[in-house]
């Protein structure tokens, strides 16, 4: 496998699909992480909001994302559009529930500041509440990457004629078992790498405001 990937590095076969792969997954995760943060901020502040959607919450990814492919096709083409809406699916509710929880362990006496300095909503939000739940929304963070891997990729199989995603399932029906296990150690090293290094900036986070045993 290893060998293998070497090879298909050294040679540049899969650079552009590689490329599109990585770009694609970067834009969900950030519409994901935005999204999912700010929705987060606004059914934590809205009780009543938050009580009706908690078993949609807890429902959520059973729903099978990929019977929407032949909706998001007519209407987007065969483009990423669609791709990036299915990872950006999978991803967002992650990220919303983690930011709520989040939002949840933030001390009550940073709110009586706030209230006491007279800040508005917005500014307690993005002054008081979202630095210190940080540390908190990493695991959001950290889930939104995994499944915008997997939504991306997924999406790849049965959507696009280029992708990490489209040559692994191509290598598989071809019997080119070289490739397409080159290519799965190769999602596994990304993967792996990337949430190491968010796991690296959430300890530095956490050991310079004194959180770490």
């Amino acid at each position: 496998m290893t060998v293998a990937l070497t090879g298909l590095i050294r040679t540049g076969r899969i650079t552009a699909d590689l490329t599109r792969t990585l770009t694609n997954v970067g834009i969900a995760f950030a519409l994901s992480v935005f999204f999912g943060s700010l929705g987060g901020i606004l059914i934590h502040g809205v009780p009543r909001l938050r009580s009706a959607l908690d078993p949609y919450f807890a429902s959520y990814y059973a729903v099978p994302f990929f019977v929407f492919y032949p909706v998001l096709i007519a209407m987007f083409g065969v483009t990423d559009a669609p791709i990036i809406i299915i990872a950006f699916m999978f991803s967002i509710v992650a990220m919303t529930v983690s930011t709520i929880s989040a939002l949840d362990r933030v001390p009550t006496v940073l709110l009586k500041a706030a209230r006491v300095a007279r800040m508005g909503p917005v500014a307690t939000a993005l002054r008081i509440k979202l630095p210190s739940a940080l540390p908190q929304l990493f695991t959001g963070i950290k889930l939104a990457i995994a499944y915008s891997f997997i939504g991306v990729i997924a999406s790849e199989f049965i959507l696009s004629s280029s992708g990490l995603g489209y040559v692994i399932s191509y290598s598989y029906n071809n019997l080119d078992n070289r490739t397409m296990y080159a290519l799965m150690l190769l999602v596994v090293v990304l993967v792996t790498t990337i949430n190491m290094t968010v796991y690296a900036c959430e300890q530095r986070i956490l050991s310079r405001r004194g959180l770490l045993q």
